[in-house]
Order: C-alpha cells, then structure tokens, then sequence
C-alpha cells in the first residue's frame, strides 16, 4: 500500500493545492464570522429559489435533448461501417477541439435576428419576421445541447460497441423485428451508457457559464452567471461563495445518487 502511495504522492499534492485549498478558503468565505446568514438568504429568498430552478430546468432540457440527438448518433457510429464510423467520431470530437467562447459566438452569429438562419428562413418565404433565438431560454438550449453533445455520444458508443453480436444475431435467427430487437436487446444493454451520459450532462450542465451567460444575453440567469455577477459587480464575495457552495452539494448529492444507482444496476 505505501509502494502504490508515493506515485500517486505529486497528483494528490496538486489536488490539494489546486482544488482542495480553494474549495475550503471558498467555504471559509460563505461563512463570514460563523454565520449562516449568507445561506438563509441564498436558499430562503425567492429570487435566488428561481434562479436554481432554473438552472435545474435548463439541466435537465439540455439532458433530455443531449439524449435525443446522442443515442441514435452514438448508436450509428458503433454499428456503421469502419470508414463511416471514423468519420462520424472526427464529426463528434472535432468540437471538443473547438473553444467553447468561440463556438457560443459562431451561434450568436447564426440565431440572430439578422443571423444566418433567421435570413435562410425569410429568404425562403418561411417567416415574414425574424424568430426570437437569441437571448432567451431557446438560444440557450441550442447553444448548451451543442457544447455537451459529444459527453453523451462517447459512454452511449462505448455501451453499444461492448454488446454481444451473437445476441442479436441470435434475435434476428429468432425472427425479431428490428424494432424489437431495439426495444427488447439495444436499450437495455446500453442503459449503463445512457445513465453515465445524462449523468456527466446534467452535472456539466448545473455549472456552465460561457453559453447561458452570452446566447442568455443576461436575460436567462443560471447559478454560474448569478455567482460571476456576485463578484464581478456587487463585489460581495461571501454571497457569490455560499452559492458556489449550495451548486457544490446538489453537484455532490446528484453523483452520489449516480454511484449509489450503477452499484445497484450492477448487482442486479
């Protein structure tokens, strides 16, 4: 045990420093001379109650939609040809390459009212006037589904690659429908991959500040943008750390509720 503990020694010291050290001078911060005070008004007033249900609204939209679009993607690059399997990866990964400050500025000018889609649109004869799509809760959901996209993709195409061909061979032998086979085989095999991918985009989502803080055009306020506002501007530290403390145990809570599952699905 002591032989596997000196290698791991410099990461930990750097966990400690980097991420440790600050976590506990934040939670030093939020309780100002040992009062809670600072939490009662974070979780007692309504303005900030709305503000985190909002962000857990829009958490759970990007999750929903992140799945939609994710499954039949990361289903179709695990089951496709090499070449077309090699492609769709470049597709999903080349993003991730991609500055998230640059890609939300590339929707907003795509969404605006003057932007690429709403000219398409009119040009066409679709809509006589522009669409509402930027600075508001919709911008925000297109720009965030595209950012976290490829977190879902990847456990779903891991989940899907690791299925027994055999299995379904032995349901097409069997005379399954495809569509039973997605139902009865598919879905249920992958679940793991489904759940670990909500997961890991719920929990991205809760935090995310760049998108909802530019395509929201300070209209749709998420916790993250309340806490840089905290700082930034009114300069009241002990509040902006007693929130980044309250979105740091629903982030804990939510992935202790995520192992605690997984281990159950695995001993079942």
């Amino acid at each position: 045990m002591t032989r596997g503990f000196f290698p791991a020694l410099p990461a930990l010291v750097l966990l400690g420093v980097f991420f440790l050290f600050p976590v506990l001078r934040m939670l030093g911060y939020s309780i100002e001379a040992g009062s809670l005070d600072w939490y009662a008004k974070a979780l007692g007033e309504g303005l900030y109650l709305q503000v985190f249900w909002n962000t857990f609204q829009i958490a759970v939209f990007v999750t929903f939609f992140s799945l939609l679009l994710g499954y039949p993607l990361g289903f179709l690059i695990a089951t496709t040809t090499p070449f077309w399997a090699t492609m769709g990866f470049i597709f999903v990964l080349l993003p991730l390459w991609t500055s998230v400050l640059v890609r939300t500025y590339a929707w907003m000018v795509l969404l605006g009212r003057n932007g690429v889609f709403n000219r398409w649109l009119i040009d066409a004869g679709i809509i006589a006037d522009p669409l509402p799509l930027l600075h508001n809760f919709t911008g925000v959901l297109i720009g965030m589904v595209d950012v976290l996209l490829p977190y879902m993709v990847l456990p779903i195409y891991g989940a899907v690659r690791r299925l027994d061909p055999a299995v379904v061979a032995a349901a097409e032998g069997l005379g399954a429908s495809n569509w039973r086979i997605f139902w009865r085989i598919h879905l249920p095999l992958t679940l793991n991959g489904i759940f670990a991918g909500s997961v890991l985009v719920f929990v991205l989502s809760l935090g995310f500040f760049i998108t909802p803080a530019l395509l929201g055009g300070g209209r749709v306020i998420m916790i993250a943008v309340l806490i840089e506002q905290e700082v930034r501007q009114t300069l009241n530290w002990p509040f902006a750390a007693a929130l980044s403390a309250v979105l740091l145990a629903f982030t804990l809570a939510v992935y202790a509720l995520a192992q605690r599952f997984t281990r159950t699905e695995a001993h079942s």
